[in-house]
């Protein structure tokens, strides 16, 4: 099977279920967002499962490809999908919670950096709040399961814990805005 079609160089693409949208559209930039989110979370499993859990990052991983799967679904078709698992956000606020107890109070804002595996969490984050931001946009015009949301929501939440609990593990220094 070649990887090439030629279908999507007029600047469409299809959605599953055969409608053909812009390559702009606004499920494709959702989808998109997540997908790159997930190379992100690759990134950060390659460097930091030791620190974070391998199987924890390998299910964010399955569960944001099962988004993108709902997110490229033309509205009102029959094909089935997996389901987001029922236990994906309690998965995260529990790992948040794990962490949160080996943390300082946060105080102050956070500047990204100080180790390159912590900076991937960084990115991490940031891509996630824009796969936020698309979704929320997308279901002003559309139905989607709002668990959806709420999963990147609590995503983003974790991404960032993530990256203070490795600043803390690999003994970065975690510096903070000072205005």
């Amino acid at each position: 099977m070649k990887i090439y079609t030629r279908t999507g160089d007029q600047g469409t693409t299809s959605l599953l279920g055969g409608t053909r949208v812009a390559k702009h559209d606004l499920k494709i930039e959702s989808y998109g967002t997540v997908d790159e989110l997930n190379a992100w979370m690759g990134l950060l499993r390659d460097s930091a499962s030791s620190h974070l859990g391998d199987s924890l990052l390998h299910s964010i991983q399955n569960n944001l490809f099962v988004i993108g799967s709902h997110l490229a679904l033309e509205e009102g078709s029959t094909i089935k999908l997996p389901a987001l698992p029922p236990n994906a956000i309690k998965e995260l606020e529990l790992a948040m919670d794990r962490m949160e107890t080996e943390l300082e109070p946060l105080k102050n804002f956070v500047l990204p950096g100080g180790n390159p595996i912590v900076s991937y969490a960084h990115l991490g984050r940031t891509v996630c709040r824009r796969a936020e931001r698309r979704l929320a946009a997308l279901m002003e015009d559309e139905k989607v399961d709002a668990n959806l949301l709420i999963y990147l929501n609590r995503l983003s939440d974790f991404l960032f814990m993530a990256s203070r609990y490795l600043t803390k593990e690999l003994g970065a220094e975690e510096r903070v805005w000072k205005p």
